[in-house]
Parts: C-alpha cells; sequence; structure tokens
C-alpha cells in the first residue's frame, strides 16, 4: 500500500494547540485521534498503531500530501479531542448517531459494522431480547453503550476497553459482552470458552468524525475515501484485516 504506513504510526503523541483544528496545509501533520484496543480496526503492535483504521488514515494523509500522527486515548475522550482541535479527526470504528452529531461532522461511511453479544459457551443468551434482566458488559462511550438501557438488562457495566469486559465475563462478572463485531471475533478466537450469539444487536457503519468548524477537511477525507472505494484500495485494506 505505497510507502505509507511505519514511519506515520506513532502513538501517544500530545499536542498543544490554542485554535480549534489542527488542521495545517500540505507538508503538515494529519492528527487521528483512537483507542488502540479495537482490533482489528486499531492495535498496538509493538510500538505501532496498525490495523484497518491506521491504514485508511495513513492513505487519507498520504492522499492529502501530509503526515499522519497518531494520539492514542480512552474511547470516550475521542470526541472531544476533535472538538477542542488537539486532533483532526477520530478515527476509531465509530458509527454515526444523533448524539455524536450535535457535537462533530461525520464523513461518507467508510465501512459496515454491527454490534454483537458475547457469551458464555451454553448459554441462554441467543439474542438481544434476552439480555433482559442480565449484567451486560460494554465499552464506555460506543454504541453498545449507549443502545444497551434500551433491552432493559439489570445492570449495565462500563469498562475502558473492550478487553476489560471481556475478562469480566470470563470470570463470571457478567452474563454478556456488546461489543462491535470485528473486536468480538478476535476476542473469541483468542479466549476458549466464549462465543458470539446468531442475531446481532445493531446494524452500524462507521465513518470518520471532524470537527464543526473544519467543513473543508470533511470535503478532502470525503474526495479521498471516494477515490479509494472506485480503485479498490479501501476494499483491500478491509481484506488484509477481515
Amino acid at each position: 500500500m505505497k510507502k505509507l504506513i511505519a514511519a506515520a504510526l506513532v502513538a501517544g503523541m500530545v499536542f498543544s494547540v490554542s485554535s480549534m483544528s489542527l488542521y495545517a496545509e500540505e507538508g503538515g501533520p494529519l492528527v487521528m485521534a483512537t483507542s488502540a484496543e479495537f482490533p482489528p480496526y486499531e492495535y498496538h503492535d509493538g510500538d505501532e498503531i496498525v490495523g484497518i483504521d491506521a491504514e485508511v488514515a495513513a492513505a487519507i494523509a498520504d492522499e492529502l500530501g501530509m503526515t499522519l500522527e497518531i494520539q492514542d486515548m480512552a474511547f470516550d475522550s475521542i470526541l472531544a479531542a476533535v472538538q477542542s482541535g488537539k486532533a483532526d479527526m477520530g478515527v476509531a470504528g465509530m458509527t454515526v448517531t444523533e448524539d455524536r452529531l450535535k457535537n462533530v461532522n461525520f464523513t461518507d461511511t467508510y465501512a459496515e459494522a454491527a454490534q454483537v453479544i458475547i457469551v458464555q459457551e451454553g448459554s441462554e443468551i441467543a439474542g438481544p431480547d434476552d439480555l433482559e434482566g442480565k449484567v451486560v458488559g460494554v465499552q464506555l462511550g460506543t454504541t453498545g453503550d449507549l443502545y444497551c438501557d434500551d433491552v432493559n438488562p439489570r445492570s449495565v457495566e462500563r469498562y475502558n476497553k473492550g478487553f476489560e469486559a471481556v475478562q469480566a465475563l470470563l470470570q463470571g462478572k457478567i452474563d454478556a459482552v456488546v461489543i462491535d463485531r470485528e473486536p468480538a471475533k478476535v476476542f473469541v478466537e483468542e479466549n476458549e470458552g466464549l462465543e458470539i450469539v446468531d442475531e446481532a444487536f445493531t446494524e452500524e457503519e462507521y465513518a470518520i468524525a471532524i470537527a464543526k468548524d473544519n467543513t473543508e477537511l470533511v470535503d478532502k477525507v470525503n474526495d479521498a475515501l471516494a477515490t479509494f472505494k472506485e480503485s479498490g484500495e479501501l476494499q483491500e485494506i478491509i481484506d488484509k484485516y477481515i
């Protein structure tokens, strides 16, 4: 995929800014906020952050003649970073919702997704309706977090990282985890005794969050995504991980 990735993926960078947007001219940095505990979209590989979102963002930066820099943070801090100008865009397997649209703009979608339910093998939970009266774990700030109360669980336990919810499930502290489909596949593959129920919790699409005052960047990113979709490069990135 061109010569995009290795030098561009820098984790944990912190920037101090006074303006509402870091978006620079060609050759400047393009700062991406993410939460790198969400394989295969973003995760740590040694000192690098890699995955679908990291490669898509790197391709966008390359298309814009810029250099990608990545800030790794808690998922529920990403929109605030974009709003305040500490990051140009949030790329983190993020679903467009009405609440999020109050605070940021979103680009065109770049990936289809779903929230699914992880349970221990042999669980009586077979779909969303069966979560009523159960203790459900979610990652804080995700759409699973936003929508879980709708199924009337006994309680919703919120964790900063998806794998923390999965560990709680393995330890019997909760009855199920609601999380995005692709990370769920990774967690189930890596942890014996877990399974994903057949019925999805929600069907969703991912897009990139950009500050309300930065419509220029929204347009440029949409143009880049359209180019990648037409050329097949976007699907190649997704197919590399899924």
